[in-house]
């Protein structure tokens, strides 16, 4: 058996809005060197299509139903009962997301149902033709994981003198710490993360996560970093690793959270300024969308910290 770990993150970029990191972890029975095709091969017989890269099936607003789709299966394949989140607090819970800190839309958050568009009992049915045909290939998804880092939390980072970059590796490698614990003790751990922004070197990063002494290079290239993983294994960062299935479906969930997060973001906001356009958050966007929300900001009396991250 060899377990696979597949990380990727959403709202990297930014002004507005959280970063969401989502992890998978699969079982594969295979061996090291044949679970990646073991994997892929079940994936494209028992849900060809449902996944895929996340910047792909959701691009500038369309593709939100596919992209919910293929997170919520992914949701119910990995929770005992198989039952769809009704809402953002039993997602979040699902998920297993330890937030921190709240923004100001938070009651907008709490009191968003799920799904958004009508999936049920689709997805629960679907999900479970999914998991017997995965069964049969001997694959299983044993865990979808997120952590969503509000505003303040991100800001409250960089003043402790992280950078952008060594917030995103921290907390991607908590999250595969976290899974990668659930190996037998001679169990292979594949762990596969798509590249944090051009960081081209993560040794020291990953031998204080997995507290080790040392970690031994196998590859470190323009679109390739690999480590060894004692005692059987190993960790890469990978330029496109959303090509890979428990990337892509770390993708399309940590999207699907942010995008529910800037739902509740633009309702909240466009309460108390009649007329605001929405934003994705991104720089250009979220400079226009903060002049434009000035007075209701100045009215609410918020913060910048709480809704504004700092580059």
């Amino acid at each position: 058996m060899t377990l696979v770990i597949g990380t990727d993150e959403a709202g990297y970029g930014p002004n507005l809005g959280p970063l969401v990191v989502a992890a998978t972890a699969w079982r594969v029975a295979a061996d090291a060197d044949s679970a990646e095709a073991s994997i892929t091969s079940a994936v494209e017989v028992a849900a060809p299509g449902l996944w895929g890269d996340s910047k792909k099936i959701y691009r500038s607003g369309a593709g939100f139903d596919a992209l919910e789709r293929g997170a919520l299966i992914a949701t119910i394949l990995a929770r005992p009962g198989g039952i769809t989140p009704s809402g953002w607090p039993l997602l979040t819970a699902t998920l297993g997301d330890p937030t921190s800190t709240e923004p100001p839309e938070s009651d907008i958050l709490s009191g968003l149902s799920l799904p958004r568009h009508q999936h049920e009992p689709s997805c629960r049915d679907e999900a479970a033709r999914i998991a017997e045909a995965l069964r049969a290939a001997s694959v299983r998804l044993e865990a979808v994981r997120v952590r969503i880092i509000q505003p303040a939390e991100f800001n409250a980072l960089l003043a402790s003198g992280l950078n952008k970059s060594d917030i995103l590796s921290q907390v991607t490698l908590g999250l595969a710490v976290s899974l990668a614990s659930r190996a037998a003790p001679d169990e292979p751990r594949l762990i596969w993360c798509d590249r944090h922004g051009g960081r081209r070197r993560y040794a020291p990063l990953v031998a204080r996560a997995f507290d080790l002494s040392l970690v031994r290079p196998l590859e470190e290239t323009p679109t390739r970093s690999v480590y060894g993983l004692p005692p059987a294994g190993s960790i890469e960062f990978t330029v496109g690793g959303e090509s890979r299935v428990p990337i892509a479906v770390a993708s399309m969930t940590a999207k699907y959270v942010r995008e529910l997060a800037m739902l509740a973001f633009n309702t909240f906001w466009g309460e108390r300024a009649p007329g605001l356009l929405p934003t994705a958050g991104y720089p250009v966007d979220a400079a226009r969308w903060r002049r434009d929300a000035a007075a209701a900001l100045d009215a609410a009396g918020i913060a910048p910290d709480t809704f504004w991250r700092r580059a």
